[in-house]
């Protein structure tokens, strides 16, 4: 066993605090890494406060994992000591079943095995992510991290990055697309800059009059502010696709009424509760509503080398690992610019 020292959370109310624990020794296809960032996902904060009713305690959460490799076991072969390398919301699949084969592993028929809080079939015990100091995992899901970019701004892109790259990539959008991006957070500054970068036509929606400088600045075409009932009535039938990135309850058939025949709206934000939708928002344009989950290790690593490419990283605000319920305290509150990201050296 490896001696680790991470950040826990022990039940749904109180601080997080320091925790020691062990990771499984190298075996013959792992990765041994040292982890120097971690990024805070929101879903970090559900499963912390145990919002989604399956968090096991102790949770050491974290699952957009970026550092250098320090050990590899003797059957692998594309890392090596010294080798920049990243882990993103899944460490194992059944490997087997149909969606496997296809490198759909987020939709293992058998249930993939989360970066945290995940049923580690190894052990037999939980899977602890990245608020740590060290990690060993699986060479099939561990993903090459280019050294071109800035480290902690590459972190965010293992879940706030490719949630949004693969329903672009799988719905195709691109030049002569209109997309319209919901929520200017995390997962929504990354839909902006991606679908601009394939071509599309992007416009921010918001609540938020403060926020058109930013989402321009990040790449948006244009900026609709949906409390104002003057603007909305020039949004109608106007998007071919609306990537929704809210987490908070919020009315979708607002947004299916801007969708043009044949429009799709994308969900990819996790309300905690379930929304009324009006057969009438979906009927009367041949419309589609449907989501998407993170993406598959091919297809993320195909994110992050295309990233690499384009010179896109996530938008970050790098704190010290003892910040973190602070951190928290501000997700709740909107207040971030537009992902944390922990440097591990302060754990």
């Amino acid at each position: 066993m490896s001696a680790t020292k991470g950040y826990a959370a022990h039940n749904a109310t109180d601080n997080l605090a320091p925790f020691d624990f062990n990771r499984r020794e190298v075996g013959p296809h792992d990765v041994q890494f040292e982890i120097l960032y971690c990024g805070v996902c929101h879903s970090d904060l559900h499963q912390v406060h145990n919002e989604w009713g399956a968090t096991v305690y102790p949770i050491v959460p974290g699952h957009e994992i970026v550092g250098r490799v320090t050990a590899v076991g003797t059957h692998v072969k594309k890392f090596a000591a010294g080798d920049l390398a990243g882990v993103g919301c899944l460490v194992d699949s059944c490997q087997e079943c149909d969606n496997c084969e296809k490198g759909l592993e987020q939709f293992c028929r058998n249930g993939f095995t989360g970066t945290y809080n995940g049923k580690d079939k190894i052990s037999g015990g939980v899977t602890y992510g990245g608020y740590s100091n060290q990690i060993v995992v699986d060479e099939k899901f561990v993903l090459k991290v280019s050294d071109k970019l800035p480290l902690a701004n590459v972190a965010p892109l293992l879940c706030a990055g490719i949630t949004t790259y693969s329903p672009l990539r799988h719905w195709k959008v691109g030049k002569g697309h209109k997309v319209a991006v919901v929520g200017l957070g995390g997962l929504g500054h990354m839909a902006v800059k991606l679908a601009a970068s394939f071509g599309a036509e992007v416009t921010m929606l918001s609540t938020s009059p403060g926020k058109e400088h930013d989402a321009r600045h990040l790449g948006a075409h244009h900026f609709a502010l949906t409390s104002d009932e003057q603007q909305l009535k020039g949004l109608t039938a106007k998007f071919d696709f609306i990537i929704d990135t809210v987490s908070a309850e919020h009315n979708y058939n607002l947004y299916l009424g801007m969708l043009n025949t044949d429009g799709v709206m994308i969900c990819v934000g996790a309300p905690p509760t379930p929304s009324l939708i009006s057969a009438f928002s979906l009927i009367g344009g041949r419309k589609s509503l449907a989501g998407s989950l993170i993406g598959g290790i091919a297809e993320t690593q195909e994110m992050l080398d295309y990233c690499a490419e384009h010179n896109i990283t996530s938008d970050v605000e790098v704190i010290d690992m003892a910040y973190i319920d602070e951190a928290y305290k501000r997700m709740l509150k909107g207040d971030v610019k537009y992902r944390f990201v922990i440097d591990m050296a302060t754990l």
